[in-house]
């Protein structure tokens, strides 16, 4: 655990000046109240008229800001833009109170207890506004944080799909560090794919340079990508959501389900493509960036990127070195690597730097072979034939069967997400307890109002079902207006925040299930919490406080 008491007092600062900022509005609406019409309670049927126009402007400023371009690698404008959508959202609540009750209201006008509820609730917006304000506020960023999420789960889990057509992988060792080291040679990958049970074997050379200096490392990724692409235009039609297999890329266990929305997956490339690859012109070596190197090196679709010629020209011995030019022909997606990942058809790596080792292997199998067996094959074949440090190949080799692979890398998702939803949880009882707090304070102040309705005839408990019936109103628009504040921030999240802080996209995914799940839990808690301050406000002081001085 790590404590900077620097961040702690800014903090706290922020937390004191939000404090005085929501102090400084309704002070100022106060300002404006009658004097002799407050003292008989009636001050607070003045409603400002300017609350939609406000939020609309507001909406508006947040939609600008999430156009804007991030400042020094960080999207403070997407930020902005979060913020202002949710104060915009919040500003227009009273107005939404007020045009949904108002036509709520005939519709109960027979009935005299929904009447009291329905009526009492769009006559006074404002302090509906106030009440569910913390509500609106906490479910829209649950929704919002609900919907990335899933959105991030469905578009990782789909590109494994793209990029992992084999049913088991092989790495020739199990950590990154020791990947620099050691390697699978040209012998023991011809041994390996003679093997029995193995149907197809295919290759991949990882290797680090650095185009920028200032910048993180870049990995070049050299994979035989026809082989790839058509093994997996096979298996999309053979088995649409069976299959698993182990990130080449990442060196993770990772899940395959159904095809990459939006993305193109094609027959001659076997990555996962944003748009339609560009012809590479005659002479030129076609490359595919991920969306990393478009933002941190400007290496963009149709241009020649210099520094993989300078790489290979320091790379390759005399006799090997050649004048190469590297034309980028599309952008993929590669959600392992944060920095930059290129791919080459690697043939052309290997005509041009001269190294024939490999780091993965990727072997499609036959359908009754025995894979223990086999993975123990390897490991012995890779003692006397791979090259590694020691001569401890086999001790080093990594290996990936598609069930496990599927259940580990589904299993770590969602438990490094989980605190989202604890988090989600704790946002949401914050705005129940604001709820809590607003209903208490009305209650207070509306004891002789309880008190006459007792005195009409009303029992105690048809006043807790007045009150409920509020609550039950206030709560079903905060959580409408939470839902909709949240799929806005949710769209700045995925498309704009995640883009420019770790440059990568993703499809939006929407849960419906799960978003309904969280509105109805809001409604019934603030129903129920509604119902609990009320309990107070029916009892024998009530009926007691109808004696006062008016």
């Amino acid at each position: 655990m790590q404590w900077s008491p620097l961040a702690a007092a800014a903090f706290a600062a922020l937390g004191v000046a939000a404090a005085l900022v929501g102090a400084w509005w309704p002070a100022r609406w106060a300002q404006g109240l009658p004097a002799a019409q407050t003292l008989k309670g009636l001050g607070t049927a003045q409603v400002a008229q300017s609350h939609a126009v406000l939020a609309v402007c507001l909406l508006l400023a947040g939609g600008v800001m999430a156009l804007m371009p991030p400042v020094g690698g960080v999207p403070l404008a997407a930020y902005a833009s979060v913020g202002l959508i949710l104060v915009g959202g919040i500003a227009g609540l009273p107005w939404l109170v007020g045009t949904v009750l108002d036509r709520v209201a005939p519709l109960v006008a027979r009935q005299a207890l929904p009447l009291l509820a329905v009526e009492r609730a769009r006559r006074v917006r404002g302090s509906a506004a106030v009440a569910v304000s913390g509500v609106v506020a906490s479910l829209s960023l649950a929704v919002a944080l609900t919907v990335m999420v899933a959105s991030f789960r469905t578009s990782v889990t789909q590109w494994l799909d793209t990029v992992l057509p084999a049913a088991l992988y092989v790495r020739s060792a199990n950590s990154a560090s020791t990947q620099d080291t050691a390697y699978f040679e040209p012998a023991f990958v011809q041994a390996a794919a003679r093997l029995p049970g193995v149907q197809r074997l295919a290759t991949q050379r990882n290797q680090q340079f650095l185009p920028d200096p200032t910048l993180p490392a870049v990995t070049l990724i050299a994979r035989p990508l026809g082989i790839w692409a058509a093994e997996r235009s096979a298996q999309v039609k053979e088995e649409p959501a069976q299959r698993a297999g182990q990130s080449l890329e990442t060196g993770e266990q990772s899940a395959l389900p159904p095809r990459l929305p939006g993305a193109h997956t094609g027959a001659k490339h076997g990555l996962p493509l944003i748009g339609e690859p560009l012809p590479v012109p005659a002479g030129q070596i076609g490359i595919y960036v991920s969306e990393a190197m478009v933002d941190l090196h400007g290496a963009r679709p149709g241009t020649v990127y210099a520094p993989l010629t300078e790489h290979f020209r320091a790379l390759a011995p005399a006799k090997y070195a050649q004048p190469a030019t590297f034309f980028i022909a599309g952008v993929w997606r590669d959600y392992a690597r944060q920095f930059g990942t290129i791919a080459m058809e690697q043939a052309d790596f290997q005509r041009l730097s001269g190294d024939m080792r490999v780091n993965d292997l990727a072997l499609w199998l036959e359908p009754d072979t025995d894979v223990p067996a086999l993975e123990q094959t390897l490991r012995q074949l890779a003692d006397t034939q791979a090259h590694t440090p020691g001569g401890e190949a086999g001790r080093l080799m990594d290996f990936g069967s598609a069930r496990e692979i599927r259940a580990t890398t589904l299993r770590i998702f969602d438990r490094s997400f989980a605190v989202t939803y604890w988090l989600q949880a704790v946002a949401i009882g914050i705005g129940l307890f604001g709820v809590a707090a607003s209903f208490s304070a009305q209650v207070l102040a509306r004891r002789k109002e309880f008190g006459l309705l007792v005195h009409l005839g009303l029992t105690r408990r048809q006043v807790l079902r007045v009150v409920a019936a509020e609550g039950m109103a206030w709560t079903t628009l905060g959580a409408i207006a939470g839902v909709g504040l949240g799929l806005a921030v949710a769209v700045v999240l995925v498309h704009v925040v995640n883009p420019q802080s770790f440059h990568w996209s993703m499809e939006l995914t929407l849960p419906t299930l799960r978003l309904l799940a969280l509105a109805a839990a809001v409604v019934v808690a603030g129903t129920l919490t509604a119902w609990l301050a009320g309990r107070a406000a029916a009892g024998h002081d009530a009926v007691l406080a109808v004696k006062e001085d008016w």
